[in-house]
């Protein structure tokens, strides 16, 4: 072994180490500074020497910018889900029906149950080979890409004595602080947010992107081994070989022996549970010895030997004070309940979300009223009812949703088929005009050096209207407000500048259209190639763009047909920001492929799958996600799904392969 094999052999041993003290024991024994040198020094190394490589090196867990189609797995064994029960009678139920039926003595494991998204990991050799889904419970997605940006996943083991190969289970959970973190970002984004830290995890596992899934800081337990060559007889037992393994395995596990001790268990987790940094909803009981489990074996859908107990969502009664009416960049009106303080999962809640004026109307709100608070799942509280008895002899006025703008008083609208009520005049609406700005420098916009509070002084002294404006900000203007200084003004005023040189998409993406996020610039941009084009095209082209439906068409048409927004556009162009695609991407476009559209399925050699993606579009093609009748072409790489490739045959659509699409194209 040479030196330089040697070396890096040594620090992805130490950093292995490292990231189990700190992600799975929870004792860190290095600081993070140490520990980002030692990882740089790695990966210069592994990018020196690439003869070296090893998937599993700890510095494969930052995710990679390519992507693929996720393909189905059928599971070994089935992900049956369990059988739920909310009451201490129906645990009685279930503790004496498998008395009767084994007629012997019997331990149950008493287990939390996290709320995320259930996992199946393979290993082999000691190294981490697969991560399913549960799917269906038959087959599952291949998502092992997002699972190694996992920290507390080893994707080599530590420990020893572990099996040539086994499966073992779990739950892949996103902590609540990184939930909040998320959500406020999209909330600054006016993007839906996430309804609870499940949902979150469940769509993080399904972004193509890993990048994105190692951004979001997914924690996992291990709660399950299934198989016939497990190194115990019992299921506690096994739980703890896989810790001495290096894996991660819940430390509130119990054995209980009687009744009485899971009831126990039961009540001590009901309270504690506000405590853990996750999301908790139940407990999971099972079966302790693998040979009474088999004896009591399984229904359709569910073990015999095992039954979930659900908490009962956390709810608290407390009196709703007043409804406030905040406005956001695209005119969206939503309400928010301001509530007398109370104590709800392990936080004092003083406000509670409405979402909008369906939601109001339902619940018959009046001021004063005693109110019902629920979190379950949820870190958001919401009013879920209200006591109305409550009532009685109050002369509180009835809640209703404001018919004007509460900001700028014009009447608002409500689109056919919507729920949200907005406010139409985006023109002279200060949070509105404020929130377009905010959005227009945001780092994926146009990445220019200022926040919310440096946005409030433009406005405020009148400096900044919209969006093209901010480049007629001079140092001489800057230095008149309070609390700025020469450097300040000088990073603000070479960011104005650096953003001239944003690419089309971004400044697409910047103009804040309704419905016109990240991924829908790009597609127009790539569809259109300038901003002139863009202005002309028409409904019918719009919706032949891949992932352009009608509601984004119809918002695009409507904001260019403002005589407002056209003018903003050409202030933007004289001020020499980018109305057209860069050259390097012009010139890689031509018309061989118009008029054909494209399914991608499969993993290819020389380009990710949405390289591929691009490169059709730039070609005149477009993209399908599904095979259709309209298909004219299956791109086909490694790995296909079988079900795509019998439709395509069934269908007459063409199947083609990655070297044959190359020469097609060149």
């Amino acid at each position: 072994m040479t030196e330089i094999e040697s070396k890096i052999k040594s620090l992805r041993k130490e950093l292995e180490q490292h990231n189990h003290s700190y992600y799975v024991l929870s004792a860190p024994t290095i600081s993070d500074v140490l520990f980002d040198e030692k990882m740089k020094e790695l990966q210069a190394l592994e990018a020196q020497y690439p003869e070296y490589a090893d998937p599993c090196s700890p510095t494969q867990r930052v995710g990679s910018d390519l992507s693929k189609e996720f393909e189905q797995v059928v599971h070994r064994y089935p992900m049956l889900s369990l059988s739920n029960t909310y009451s201490e009678i129906e645990v009685t139920d279930f503790y004496e029906r498998t008395a009767r039926m084994l007629n012997e003595p019997f331990e149950l494991v008493a287990e939390l149950k996290y709320d995320g998204t259930s996992i199946s990991l393979i290993y082999e050799q000691g190294r981490l080979t697969q991560a399913v889904t549960r799917g269906d419970g038959t087959r599952g997605d291949d998502v092992t890409a997002n699972v190694k940006t996992i920290r507390s996943v080893p994707l080599r083991l530590p420990g020893k004595g572990y099996p040539e190969q086994f499966e073992i289970r779990g739950e892949i959970v996103l902590p609540w602080l990184e939930f909040e973190r998320l959500n406020r970002e999209r909330e600054a984004q006016e993007e839906p947010l996430f309804a609870n830290p499940r949902n979150a995890a469940s769509g993080t596992l399904k972004q193509l992107n890993p990048k994105i899934a190692a951004a979001r800081r997914l924690d996992i337990y291990l709660y399950y081994m299934p198989g016939e060559w497990l190194p115990a007889d019992t299921h506690y037992d096994n739980l703890q070989a896989a810790r001495s393994w290096g894996l991660k395995v819940s430390d509130a596990t119990r054995k209980c022996a009687t009744l009485q001790e899971v009831f126990d268990y039961i009540a001590y987790w009901d309270g504690e549970r506000k405590n853990l940094p996750v999301a908790t909803d139940g407990i999971v009981l099972k079966v302790n010895s693998l040979r009474q489990q088999r004896y009591l074996g399984m229904t359709a859908k569910s073990p015999r030997w095992a039954i979930a107990y659900k908490f009962q969502a956390e709810q608290a009664a407390t009196r709703l004070n007043a409804v406030s009416y905040q406005v956001g960049r695209t005119g969206v009106v939503t309400p928010v309940a301001h509530l007398e303080p109370v104590q709800l999962a392990g936080t004092t809640v003083k406000r509670a979300s409405l979402h909008n004026a369906d939601i109001i109307a339902g619940l018959d709100l009046h001021l004063g009223d005693r109110v019902f608070v629920e979190k379950g799942g949820e870190i958001i509280p919401k009013i879920t009812g209200v006591d109305t008895e409550a009532r009685a002899g109050l002369k509180e006025e009835k809640v209703l949703f404001p018919r004007r703008c509460p900001e700028c008083g014009t009447t608002l609208v409500n689109p056919e088929g919507e729920s949200a009520r907005y406010c139409p005049n985006e023109w002279d609406c200060p949070p509105q005009i404020k929130g377009k700005i905010e959005h227009f420098v945001t780092r994926k916009a146009m990445n220019i050096n200022m926040g919310p509070e440096t946005v409030e002084d433009l406005y405020n002294a009148g400096y900044v209207r919209n969006v093209a404006d901010l480049y007629t900000l001079t140092a001489e203007k800057l230095l008149s407000l309070d609390r700025w200084a020469e450097k300040s003004v000088q990073n603000l005023l070479e960011s104005l500048e650096a953003s001239r040189q944003a690419p089309f998409e971004r400044l697409l993406y910047g103009l804040g259209i309704r419905y016109v996020g990240e991924t829908v610039a790009k597609r127009l941009a790539y569809a259109c190639t300038s901003m002139e084009r863009l202005m002309q095209t028409g409904f019918e082209s719009l919706i032949e763009t891949d992932e352009i439906g009608e509601r984004i068409a119809r918002s695009v048409i409507a904001y260019f047909a403002d005589r407002r927004n056209r003018e903003l556009v050409s202030r933007l162009q004289a001020y020499g920001l980018q109305m057209t695609l860069r050259e390097e991407v012009l010139a890689t476009r031509s018309n061989r492929l118009e008029g054909r559209t494209f399914v991608i399925s499969g993993t290819f050699t020389h380009h990710s799958r949405d390289e591929y993606k691009s490169i059709i579009e730039r070609c005149g093609g477009k993209n399908a996600g599904s095979i259709s009748g309209n298909t004219d072409c299956l791109l086909a790489g490694k790995n296909m799904g079988p079900a795509k490739q019998a439709k395509a045959a069934k269908l007459g659509v063409k199947i083609i392969h990655e070297e044959e699409f190359l020469k097609l194209i060149e």
